[in-house]
């Protein structure tokens, strides 16, 4: 976007560079693309509501064996027979079982039974199992069951196509590249393809949408850093720190040395490029772009003080850190600590409730959060069960705050990871996996229910390295995906209002899926 183009200019150009490209196919198919674009820039036009997507990222790969856990009597003989492993089992224990106190730190016995959900099963594809999920979910426990806000999509992972255990075996059948590999299925995650891949569905996502904003550059927005999820091809994500606008230099009040006029120089010799190299130029565009939206920011979000989404302080500044909202009760110290996903959460609450005023003319928009530390290879059940409790804050934080907000409605969040992890232990840990069950939340969520069929549980072959006897469950254990990450991101995109010959174009591989499952059907 060139920062020098009114806000209303600045999205008319991303019609027009898509309406560019579409123009340079040659032959019969041109006209009919660029009738689909016009189609879907029109119905965008007419949009009058806000809607966005949170991605909450889970780095190094979430262990959901002990997040989301099939209960019936067969699977919990398969479950304890595999994970209770010396020298440290890292078994949970079963629904109803009091917590003991006096056990050690982190151990199944300290944090007691899962909790128990129940799934209506809509669908038929559970029928006659139990469920639960991790001890320390007790506030997701009441979203799922209670509040109907909260789904559950088991066993979902990056695919080309439906692959079965046969299939898998085959080199001539398509897989992703680099399985296992954290840093190639983050980025597959993310942007379906392996590391290198530059453009991520999120911010492809954002780039169909971007003529509903008026500022595109709040479309895609990351609390989070860099992230290739959000990076669209005309789109370029926005960061933002969990105390709001980065800033160049100036205070709260848009004054360096207690001056507006300092604060102006500096801001007119970072935005002017003094020469025609385009690395010089883009930077110049890149930095007035990032002034800009500071100024607009600065007027437009709530201060995190406010009831929305923080507690004003007794007497002094407002500390995040110090936010009783933004602390969670530590199970490895018994003590209250901050929540740095939480943190980040309460700046996109901010910022959604912006964009609900108006005040930052964007109707569509894309986040990205993360927390990281998911690796468990070793010591388990003590960072397991710290993260799990980590997770199940701050997303329930975000759902309270978006509540206080009317907002529910209005925002989806849902979770992903680099993969999942081994059924099998290593001793006190896990191992790479592939397939993963994962969250979705918001008040258009058809919530409290499983959207897919939960994977079978099996038991060790005499080589002690595999599950012959489940038809989704790979060597140690690692899940085969039913579902494909692209199902996922099409069934979202649909709700934002992406047209599905878009969605054809962002999720190349949707067209291998079940046409009656290509949408996951979580949304009312």
């Amino acid at each position: 976007m060139n920062p020098k183009l009114p806000p209303s200019q600045a999205s008319r150009r991303v019609f027009l560079r898509h309406a560019g490209a579409m123009s340079l196919l040659a032959g019969a198919g041109a006209p009919m693309a660029l009738n689909l674009l016009a189609a879907g820039s029109a119905a965008a036009a007419d949009a009058t509501d806000y809607k966005a997507v949170v991605c909450l990222f889970l780095f190094g790969g979430n262990d959901a064996y002990n997040m989301v856990l099939p209960t019936d009597a067969a699977s919990w003989q398969a479950y304890s027979a595999t994970r209770n492993q010396a020298p440290d089992s890292i078994a949970l224990l079963a629904p109803g079982v009091v917590a003991n106190a006096g056990a050690a730190v982190g151990s199944p016995a300290r944090l007691g039974g899962v909790l128990p959900i129940s799934p209506l099963d809509a669908a038929g594809l559970n029928s006659g199992r139990g469920f639960a999920l991790h001890p320390l979910m007790g506030s997701l426990q009441t979203l799922f069951d209670t509040d109907r806000r909260l789904a559950i999509v088991p066993n979902i992972g990056p695919l080309i196509r439906p692959t079965t255990k046969d299939q898998y075996r085959l080199s001539t059948h398509p897989k992703p590249a680099r399985l296992f590999s954290h840093n190639d299925q983050q980025n597959t995650w993310q942007a379906l393809a392996a590391e290198g891949a530059t453009r991520g569905w999120g911010g492809r996502m954002g780039d169909a949408l971007a003529a509903m904003n008026t500022r595109t550059v709040f479309t895609a927005v990351s609390a989070s850093g860099n992230a290739v999820w959000l990076a669209g091809q005309d789109v370029r994500q926005y960061q933002v720190s969990s105390a709001g606008a980065l800033r160049m230099g100036a205070d709260t009040n848009g004054l360096i040395y207690s001056s507006a006029e300092v604060n102006a120089a500096l801001a007119r010799i970072a935005s002017r490029s003094r020469g025609g190299h385009v690395l010089e130029s883009d930077l110049a565009a890149v930095t007035a772009r990032a002034i800009d939206a500071e100024v607009t920011l600065r007027a437009a979000l709530k201060p995190a003080s406010d009831p929305a989404f923080g507690t004003a302080p007794a007497s002094g500044a407002y500390s995040a850190n110090n936010d009783p909202k933004l602390r969670y009760l530590n199970p490895l110290t018994g003590a209250q600590a901050s929540n740095s996903l939480a943190q980040q959460l309460q700046v996109v609450a901010r910022m959604i409730d912006a964009s609900l005023t108006g005040a930052t003319g964007a109707r569509r928009q894309v986040f990205f959060v993360s927390m990281g530390g998911f690796d468990s290879h070793d010591l388990q059940n003590r960072n397991h069960a710290d993260l799990m409790a980590r997770l199940s804050h701050a997303m329930t934080y975000f759902d309270t705050a978006l509540g206080a907000l009317g907002a529910r409605s209005h925002v989806t969040t849902f979770t992903a990871s680099d993969f999942g992890r081994t059924f099998t232990s290593n001793g006190d840990g896990t191992d790479h996996g592939w397939g993963s069950h994962h969250f979705v939340m918001g008040g258009a969520v058809k919530g409290g229910d499983l959207y897919g069929r939960f994977p079978t549980l099996g038991a060790k072959n005499a080589n002690n390295n595999n599950f012959d006897s489940s038809p989704d469950q790979l060597g140690n254990g690692a899940l085969l995906p039913e579902v494909s990450v692209d199902q996922l991101g099409a069934t979202l995109g649909r709700w934002l209002g992406v047209s599905d010959s878009a969605l054809a174009d962002i999720f190349p591989n949707l067209a291998q899926f079940d046409a009656a499952r290509r949408d996951l059907g979580f949304f009312a």
